[in-house]
Parts: structure tokens; sequence; C-alpha cells
């Protein structure tokens, strides 16, 4: 829905005794076709979906069929031939249907983001409000994804855009020095395998420090098996939920409840039978923390990622010494090629968060650029002072 509305004066929307202008409904139809191609995108991610998210995606595409309802009835009569939506959202519909992946529906949420109903007269208050709300659905579907990547995710671009600039840099910088072409080859995989096995290395320490950490934080699930020991009167459970952010108020009661369920005859049963898998007691450990922080990714998972991703970068600027390319030529070729796969890993990354593709991608650009002519600079300096 990319036409630029021309918006009418508060109150003099089209009705059905005044005649549409030609621009209008040209406005109108790609409206329409902008609807139904919307809500082919969320049928196809319907798709490929169970469950809540299924059900989700599907009443996302029943409403965008309320709006093409109401562009039909606008038109009446001169709806003319199906035009075919814009560009981004045919291409959004070919993405759903073979992959129905985060990316497309971070992509989605940009597009309802982008929704002009907000200040088309034409359009109803409840349709501008609508893309707005889809919008959020869509965020916080996208964040799902989002939340399931961005562990292996975070290690994988770190350590491709590593790969890259850091090797760019070191291929550059020697080179720039005027050693041999095959000297410039040998630092430059030394630099590959040294940089990959230390991020990899790197990567499996943080994230398994990280989970430890977290797992130092989380409650005991055997906690719960004393309670029906512990002394009423000093009610020492009130400071479990007290240490846990409640005030001492609500910790009182909350405790009390939990006493409350259990009967003298009761707790003497369970006394007798502590350690027995048959005992049952009031749950301590809250819902919330009960996850295994899959956001944070497994050390493995995490270090392999980080090792292939860094090598799979810091093998572009080999390339052009690989083929027995050297001098200008050889740098040249090493930095453009380097250039397109920063510019692709930072449009992925924009994508991902919901951030402008090619503001990222140029952002990625120029930071590797930026370290790679430091590098190079140096390399021409050293150069010329050793010669």
């Amino acid at each position: 829905m990319n036409d630029t509305p021309t918006p009418r004066a508060p109150g003099a929307s089209v009705t059905a005794d005044s005649t549409p202008t030609p621009a209008e409904l040209r406005r109108w139809r790609q409206y329409l076709a902008d609807e139904r191609a919307e809500a082919q995108v969320y049928r196809e991610l319907a798709q490929r979906r169970s469950g809540p998210e299924r059900a989700i995606l599907e009443a996302l595409a029943e409403a965008e069929g309320r709006h093409e309802t109401h562009w039909l009835e606008l038109l009446g009569d001169d709806v003319g031939k199906p035009r075919a939506a814009d560009v981004r959202t045919r291409m959004l519909a070919v993405l759903a249907k073979r992959f129905g992946s985060v990316f497309v529906l971070a992509l989605m949420q940009r597009a309802e983001a982008r929704s002009p109903y907000e200040t088309d007269a034409d359009a109803t208050p409840a349709m501008a409000a609508d893309e707005r709300i889809h919008g959020e659905v869509v965020r916080a579907l996208a964040a799902r994804g989002r939340s399931r990547l961005s562990g292996t995710f975070r290690a994988a671009v770190f350590g491709a855009n590593d790969g890259l600039v850091s090797n760019l840099a070191l291929v550059l910088g020697i080179g720039a020095t005027g050693v041999a072409p095959s000297v410039v080859l040998a630092t430059g995989i030394a630099g590959l395998l040294a940089g990959a096995l230390s991020m990899g290395a790197g990567e499996f320490v943080s994230v398994r420090s990280q989970r430890e950490l977290l797992a130092a934080s989380t409650p005991d699930p055997d906690a719960h098996t004393a309670v029906p020991r512990l002394d009423v009167d000093a009610n020492e459970l009130a400071l479990v939920y007290r240490a846990r952010g409640m005030s001492e108020t609500e910790a009182e009661a909350k405790a009390r409840d939990v006493f409350g369920g259990l009967t003298t005859t009761t707790a003497a049963i369970r006394i007798q039978r502590v350690g027995d898998a048959g005992i049952t007691a009031p749950e301590l450990l809250p819902a919330d923390e009960t996850d295994e922080h899959e956001e944070i990714g497994t050390a493995w998972q995490a270090a392999l990622s980080s090792f292939c991703f860094f090598a799979s970068g810091a093998i572009i600027p080999v390339l052009p010494y690989l083929f027995g390319l050297s001098g200008l030529g050889a740098v040249a070729l090493a930095a453009g090629l380097v250039g397109l796969a920063l510019l692709g890993t930072g449009a992925v990354v924009g994508l991902l968060s919901g951030g402008p593709p090619l503001r990222r991608a140029l952002r990625q650009l120029a930071i590797g650029f930026g370290a790679a002519a430091v590098t190079y600079a140096l390399g021409l300096v050293f150069g010329a002072s050793v010669g």
C-alpha cells in the first residue's frame, strides 16, 4: 500500500452521491489489490504454522478481508480489472509460500507500519486502528521466532562480520607492506583459522557461563517438599516470597494460603513419607522461572555457529589471492566482495530487528570499510618506512 493518498478535509470522504475522481479510483484499486495480497501472505504463513499461531494468522487474514470489502463497496461498479499488488507485498507472498520464516513476519511488521490509512479520509478510523494493531500482533509473533533465533543468530552474525572485517583488515594491512602474494595468502589463512577457533572457544565459554549463572538463580525444583515440615508459627516460607520481590504483607498472605491447603493429617502423612515419589506439596517454583532460557541457545550451538560463520566471512578476503591475483587488483576484488557481504549481513540484521534494512546495511559497510582502511593505511606507512 504505497500510493500516496490525497487526504480530504474532515468529513469530506466519498459518499454515494459523489463521483470519485480517476485518481481516487486508482488509489482504491491499489488498496484493494494490496489488501488481497496481504491476506494471502497471512494465509500462506498460517499454512506453515499450527495451534494458536495459525489461528492468529488466519484471523489477520480475515481482518484484511474486511478491509477488502470496504474498498469493494467504495468502488462499486468501478472495480475494473484486478490490479497487481505492490512489489513488496507480492514478494512477501512468494517468501511466505516457500519459507514462512521469521524474516517474512519481520517484513510484514514493517508493511503494517507503512499503512497510509491514518491520513486517508476514505479509510475508516477502524481500518487505521486495525493496521496499527496488526503491526503489534505481527511484532509479537515475530518476537517468538527472534527469541528462538537470537542466541545462535547472534553468534552467527557477529562471527561472520568479525571474519569479514578482521581478515580484510589483516590481508589489506599485510598486502600494503609490499610482501609477496604468497605471504598475504598464508597470513589470511592463518588469520582465518586463529580467528575462527578463538571465536568458537570464546562463544562456548560465554554462553556456558551465562547459562550457569542463570541456573544458579533458578529456584530449587525440590524445595516444595520441605513445606509440610515448616514451623507454621515461624512462617519462614514468607521469607522466600519476600526474597522474590513480594512485599511483607503479600508474602505473609501467600504463605498463609499455602499452609491453609495443608491439613494436619495430610501434613503428618507427608512428614512420614518425605523422599517418596508420591509426595505432593504446594509448588514454590514460579511458572515464569521454569523455562530453559531458549533465547540464549546452547554453548555448542553458539560455538559451532561462531566458528563456521567466522570462517565463511574470513575466507572471502582471501579468495583473490587463492586464485593467484596480486597487487591492487586483489585488493579491489577483496574489498568489493567483502563490501557485498557486509551489505547482506547488515540487511539481514535490519530485517530481523524490524529496522530499515538499507540503513543497517550501509552502517555495516561503513564500519567494516573504516576498520579496513585504517589497517591498510598503517600497512602503507609501515611498508614505506621499511623500504
